[in-house]
């Protein structure tokens, strides 16, 4: 039971860190796209809000691993060791691939990473789904259905976490302009733009937190 409640304790801070550090994310966006500022100022508000984002990215694949293993200790899921050292070591080399696309960006090497990164998320999200639509048809590893529920709550996520990145295409050669050759309608448009058509996967991923944590607590 000891270990349950430090996995447990984890997982909360991997929560904590995952809601919060998209609520400083959202903040500091407004500040970046604002006219009235500097471009000092709004590129200072850009390594705030990549900082901030850095949370969530983490949080997603420590939340994940964390909260399966609660479930294997509480019996919730039935799946042999070996499956469950394999998970880890994924989720390891997750949180490795988010640090190093983060510290090392306009390397040779992280335009490849970054396409490998976004296949891999497409690769899980299908895996998630079609798990969870097994164990809730009646596979015998699921013993309690909220796992899959809150798997599939998951996956969904980890698609709007997609989308985002799809929306924000635009924005990075956009501010890039903007900081070399100065502000322009043009140039906040596109920002604006970009930063709005997130906004509905934004709040989804909000919503989706609310609802598996009351998942988790019994509240649903």
């Amino acid at each position: 039971m000891e270990l349950y409640l430090w996995l447990q304790y984890a997982h909360i801070l991997a929560f904590v860190y995952w809601l919060g550090g998209d609520l400083g994310t959202y903040v500091a966006s407004g500040q970046v796209v604002r006219r009235d500022l500097g471009v000092e100022a709004r590129q200072t508000a850009l390594k705030v809000m990549l900082v901030c984002d850095q949370g969530p990215k983490l949080a997603m694949p420590a939340a994940f691993v964390l909260g399966y293993q609660m479930a294997v200790s509480l019996g919730m899921l039935a799946v042999p060791s070996w499956f469950s050292w394999i998970l880890w070591a994924v989720c390891l080399a997750w949180l490795v691939n988010v640090l190093v696309l983060h510290h090392w960006p306009g390397k040779p090497f992280i335009a490849k990473l970054e396409v490998l990164d976004f296949r891999f998320r497409l690769v899980v999200i299908v895996l998630l789904v079609l798990g969870a639509v097994f164990g809730l048809a009646g596979a015998d590893y699921l013993v309690d259905d909220r796992v899959a529920w809150k798997t599939l709550v998951f996956a969904a996520l980890m698609i709007c976490g997609v989308m985002i990145r799809q929306h924000l295409k635009p924005f990075a050669p956009a501010f890039a302009a903007l900081v070399a050759e100065g502000p322009s309608d043009q140039r906040n448009d596109v920002l604006e733009q970009s930063l709005a058509r997130c906004l509905p996967y934004v709040w989804a991923i909000w919503l989706g937190l609310l609802v598996n944590a009351a998942i988790g607590v019994r509240l649903l």
